[in-house]
C-alpha cells in the first residue's frame, strides 16, 4: 500500500497514571499557570482558581498539554487533542489495570 493509499492522520492514545506526592506544589503550579494565562476571562480564571484548588485532577489538567508532548515531533503536526483527569483508586496488582487490555494493534486512525 502506497503512502498516498493511507490517512495522513494517526490517532495517538496515552494513558497515565500519576502518584501526586506533593499536592501543594501540584495546587501552586496550576494557580501560577491560571493566573499567568491573559487570554483567560476573569471569570473563567476564578472558576479555574477555585477548580485546582478543590480537586488534584483539576490541577493536572490545567498543567498537562498535550502540544507539549509532541509539539516537537519532526514532521507530525498536532491537529485535534482532548483530554481529561480523575481522581482514581490504583493498584498496579489489580488485572483491571492492565493497559494493553484495550490494544488493538495500535493502528488507529481518524477519519
Amino acid at each position: 500500500m502506497s503512502t498516498d493509499d493511507t490517512s495522513r492522520f494517526v490517532r495517538l492514545k496515552v494513558d497515565l497514571v500519576l502518584e501526586v506526592s506533593d499536592a501543594e506544589a501540584l495546587t501552586g503550579a496550576a494557580l501560577h499557570r491560571v493566573t499567568e494565562d491573559d487570554a483567560m476571562p476573569a471569570e473563567e480564571r476564578a472558576h479555574a482558581e477555585a477548580a485546582v484548588q478543590e480537586d488534584e485532577a483539576e490541577a493536572l489538567a490545567y498543567l498537562v498539554d498535550p502540544f507539549d508532548l509532541v509539539g516537537e515531533v519532526p514532521g507530525a503536526e498536532l491537529v485535534q487533542a482532548s483530554w481529561s483527569s480523575e481522581q482514581v483508586d490504583y493498584d498496579p496488582d489489580s488485572p483491571d489495570w492492565d493497559l494493553d487490555e484495550d490494544d488493538d494493534g495500535g493502528e488507529d486512525e481518524l477519519g
